[in-house]
């Protein structure tokens, strides 16, 4: 999963994708409208790079007191985004959803309050976390990366009835370089933008793939014995 759509935000100007050695990738869109590649890979060494160059917003959309929308007036596409996931317990994190939300207007400001919580709250460190960490361990362990404050966000903000989901893709000028990911919580009939890993807003974010969790958004699934041998991420300002 390394093709981004045009949407919200962002535009696709020009993309790319090269393997060594050369094989043949069928294309397909998956339940949640992501672009994705289907492989055959022989044994031996085996490279991929993809290279992309997207227009995105500058910032990223704010709208203090959008509202809740009530779960009968969802939209149906919406709908899986309420329920728990295999990263997020939101069935148990109830409790501490309403401490952190206490006084919050429902909707926006309450998925607001749960980002400030989780970067207020949570300490990022490499290394801390695995493929198995829960929302639920996070809690627990204060500590992770932003796959970890991610699943955290997305169950409180479930917990409360706010339609959640997890957005993979790339941050400018995030450093260290690497993949990135955020939230978004579905409030006054649209999806906004939260990232706990940040301070203030941040625009210029090439979002590569959507789901209710780590489980729906990985870079690749392999069927088979796979060695990761290097991974080497780059975004750059494109010359106008």
């Amino acid at each position: 999963m390394l093709r981004p759509r045009s949407g919200p935000g962002q535009r696709v100007v020009r993309e790319g994708n090269e393997y060594e050695p050369d094989t043949v990738a069928a294309d397909f869109i998956d339940s949640n409208g992501n672009f994705c590649q289907r492989l055959l890979v022989n044994p031996g060494r085996f490279q991929i790079e993809s290279t992309v160059t997207v227009d995105t917003s500058d910032c990223i959309d704010t709208a203090p007191g959008a509202a809740f929308v009530p779960v009968h007036a969802l939209p149906e596409f919406v709908l899986p985004f309420l329920l728990p996931s295999r990263y997020c317990q939101s069935d148990l994190l109830d409790e501490l959803a309403q401490t952190m939300v206490e006084g919050q207007e429902l909707g926006y400001d309450q998925a607001e309050a749960i980002r400030g919580w989780i970067h207020a709250n949570i300490e990022y460190c490499y290394g801390t976390s695995s493929a198995s960490t829960s929302a639920l361990d996070t809690v627990h362990t204060r500590v992770g990366v932003c796959r970890d404050f991610v699943h955290l966000g997305i169950a409180l903000c479930r917990s409360l009835s706010i339609p959640a989901r997890m957005v993979v893709g790339y941050l400018y000028q995030l450093e260290p370089m690497d993949l990135h990911a955020w939230f978004e919580a579905f409030v006054g009939g649209r999806w906004y933008t939260f990232d706990a890993t940040q301070a203030q807003p941040r625009g210029n974010r090439i979002a590569i793939a959507y789901g209710r969790d780590a489980a729906d958004v990985a870079l690749a699934n392999q069927f088979g014995p796979v060695n990761l041998m290097e991974m080497k991420v780059w975004v750059h300002a494109a010359h106008s």
